[in-house]
């Protein structure tokens, strides 16, 4: 791609720049959604749940606004509950678990479908000024992309780092590449980059649980949808299992703190 001309770029492709990516779109605007890759777009790299207290706030106002987030999440969804139903309705938060796989299956056929956006499969390494006005990004591959409006939402890819008991790498999320260059490019600017840390929980294989000991936890027979369009669950639903730690678990902890 030697040189293209957009009216937005939204660089990741994460919640944050699908969003931004599709709500441009909708505006009617040509819009670009460059990601290192397409087929990670929508992947929930971290914890496979969306909502719960305030965050759940957060999805049914994206929701409003005719985002895609809510629908994917009530697509995906294989347990909703409604945290705080004794309460009252400003402090209730929904939360769903969703199956990974369909979340991001969702999520990509929404961007697919969504006119106006074209998601481009690339790196962008610097970005294009005129004066103090972002123009434009340049691709590692060579070329560059113009366009009136640039929106970054790199995530955890900027400089990122990923840690894995006492071993740390570079990284973006596990399998993908951070992105440097860009970060330098941002240094440039006198912005100061910060880190917030991720914790990703270990993924257990059912089949080797012994769910009989775990207090089994249902979801919500009547369950709160996060979608103003969704009318029922689209998949079988799945109970959780509640265990606790103990005595040799905080043992672990306190001997190994020190290596956090």
């Amino acid at each position: 791609m030697k040189h293209s001309q957009f009216d937005v770029i939204v660089v990741g492709g994460g919640h944050a720049g699908v969003e931004a990516a599709a709500a441009a779109a909708r505006m009617g605007v040509r819009t670009a959604l460059i990601t290192h890759k397409r087929d990670s777009i929508g992947v929930m790299s971290c914890n496979p749940a969306i909502g719960g207290l305030g965050k759940g706030h957060l999805v049914r106002e994206i929701d409003a606004f005719d985002g895609i987030m809510g629908r994917a999440a009530d697509a995906a969804g294989i347990q909703f509950r409604l945290l705080n139903r004794r309460k009252g309705p400003a402090v209730q938060g929904p939360r769903a678990q969703a199956d990974r796989s369909l979340y991001r299956q969702s999520v990509q056929q929404q961007v697919s479908e969504q006119e106006n956006l074209s998601v481009v499969e690339a790196e962008v390494v610097d970005l294009l000024m005129e004066g103090s006005c972002c123009c434009g990004v340049v691709l590692a591959e060579g070329g560059d992309i113009s366009a009136r409006s640039v929106v970054l939402t790199a995530g955890t890819f900027l400089r990122g780092i990923i840690h894995i008991g006492d071993v740390s790498r570079p990284g973006g999320r596990m399998g993908d590449d951070p992105s440097v260059r860009l970060a330098e490019r941002i240094d440039d600017f006198g912005l100061k980059l910060g880190r917030l840390k991720t914790g990703t929980p270990p993924r257990l294989n059912g089949r080797t649980i012994n769910w009989s000991v775990l207090e089994m936890q249902p979801g919500d027979e009547d369950p709160v949808l996060f979608s103003f369009l969704s009318k029922e669950t689209a998949v079988r639903q799945i109970a959780c299992g509640i265990t606790h730690t103990n005595d040799k678990t905080h043992e672990i902890i306190r001997g190994n703190i020190s290596r956090s």
